[in-house]
């Protein structure tokens, strides 16, 4: 049985060689036609899409161009046996292209739509460290600061930085691969999990390694800077983030559940990950236990804004994003992981995935060229996850020499 647990603790597609988790239109605005529902026997059409609205300087990519990735993007659809699929590319020079292929209920048919809310699994992390970082640059705390400052009874905490959390180097356990938690998870999805019950989980067992010594995916990273992020912005972390990053970056239908409250619209998710090892329907399970490594919701046009956000150090000053982007590398050469960021072949961002949903939103600053990709399932294909096959099929064709990933990811430890 693969655990629950395995996605989100693969968010980073080149840590693990797989992957885990924006200003949009009124609520209700419809971006294009719906999409036919597909038979069992023909692949799924694309929905051709207009520009929206304020996008006068992308026009659409030349036919030519969508009509390949038309087809690049069904052949996946095919082979990963993914329900549906939104799309996303914004490229200066280039064009844009915003597509919807698939269904987002397999059980009625229901198309995919653009403006959908998605579980956006570990791209949460981007937001829970650009809290913290904002609050390096208000001076309240620095990276260097041992995590045993802030929190009591983490194994380390003299000598964990806040930096190596940040930088997934602290060599704590991941709580997400504790054989009790996933029992915990895949029996009671809807549990509510509190951030000091998931440290528990790991905090039983020992460290892997000595403090920055060398890079290792752990959600307990992120759940010890999310409790670090509420202790100095005086808030719950859902209302600092809301406040202190959401606000500022104009993302008005990102948000942080503090329950498994899921705003409409949505797709329906599917997953593998259940106690039985079928596939379910996981779209109302409860991502209390993901917190602040993978707990929030976002939709195509958030996603579209703040990967640019992220990726320049909008919200921080100068000096705290060089920082941020200093890369350590992962397994894959040339790629690297930041503080809660990645440069993948010069794509910089975070991917996500939660039980059911994925999503890859990624900016590559040579080309100040944005993607999105937004899926309703987290099934692997291979040991590979879906959001990486289309990106590496939609970057193939758009941005050939930075080809994302670049490579065939690894197949992923058995869990």
């Amino acid at each position: 049985m693969r655990s629950t647990h395995k996605r989100l603790r693969r968010a980073c597609v080149a840590a693990t060689a797989a992957g885990l988790l924006v200003i949009p239109a009124a609520a209700g605005t419809s971006y294009g036609a719906p999409t036919p529902s597909p038979s069992a026997s023909v692949a799924p059409a694309p929905t051709p899409t207009p520009t929206a609205d304020g996008d006068s300087e992308f026009p659409e990519l030349t036919p030519a161009v969508a009509a390949r990735l038309d087809a690049a993007i069904q052949k996946v659809l095919r082979e990963t046996q993914v329900p549906g699929v939104v799309v996303g590319l914004w490229a200066p020079g280039k064009g844009s292209y915003v597509r919807t292929f698939g269904v987002a209920d397999k059980a009625t048919g229901a198309p995919m739509e653009t403006d959908f809310n998605f579980r956006i699994g570990s791209e949460t992390k981007t937001f829970t460290v650009t809290a913290l970082l904002e609050l390096v640059d208000q001076g309240k705390l620095a990276l260097d600061d041992p995590i045993g400052k802030y929190i009591e009874g983490v194994p380390n905490g003299d000598r964990i930085t806040l930096r190596f959390l940040a930088g997934m180097r602290s060599g704590l356990f991941n709580y997400s691969e504790d054989p009790d938690f996933d029992k915990a998870l895949t029996t009671s999805p809807d549990k509510y999990f509190p951030p000091r019950e998931l440290l528990d989980f790991s905090f039983k067992h020992p460290v892997q390694f000595e403090p920055g010594a060398q890079f290792d995916y752990s959600n307990t990273n992120l759940i010890l800077l999310g409790l670090v992020v509420e202790k100095i912005g005086k808030k719950p972390l859902n209302e600092f983030i809301r406040q202190e990053v959401l606000e500022p970056a104009g993302l008005r239908r990102t948000v942080f559940p503090v329950d498994a409250h899921f705003p409409d619209p949505h797709p329906q998710g599917y997953t593998d990950q259940s106690a039985s090892g079928k596939v379910v329907n996981s779209t109302d399970w409860n991502p209390s236990w993901a917190w602040a490594a993978g707990a929030m919701i976002s939709d195509l046009l958030d996603l579209r804004s703040w990967a640019r956000t992220l990726a320049t150090g909008t919200l921080l000053t100068p000096e705290t994003q060089a920082e941020r982007l200093k890369t350590f590398p992962m397994d894959i050469p040339g790629d690297g992981y930041g503080l809660g960021i990645f440069n993948v072949q010069g794509w910089i961002g975070h991917n996500g995935s939660l039980p059911g949903y994925e999503v890859l939103p990624v900016y590559l600053p040579e080309e100040q060229a944005t993607m999105v990709v937004l899926l309703n399932t987290d099934i692997t294909t291979d040991g590979q996850e879906p959001s990486t096959l289309f990106g590496e099929a939609i970057t193939s064709i758009v941005t050939p020499d930075h080809v994302y990933p670049g490579h065939k990811p690894a197949t992923p430890k058995a869990g």
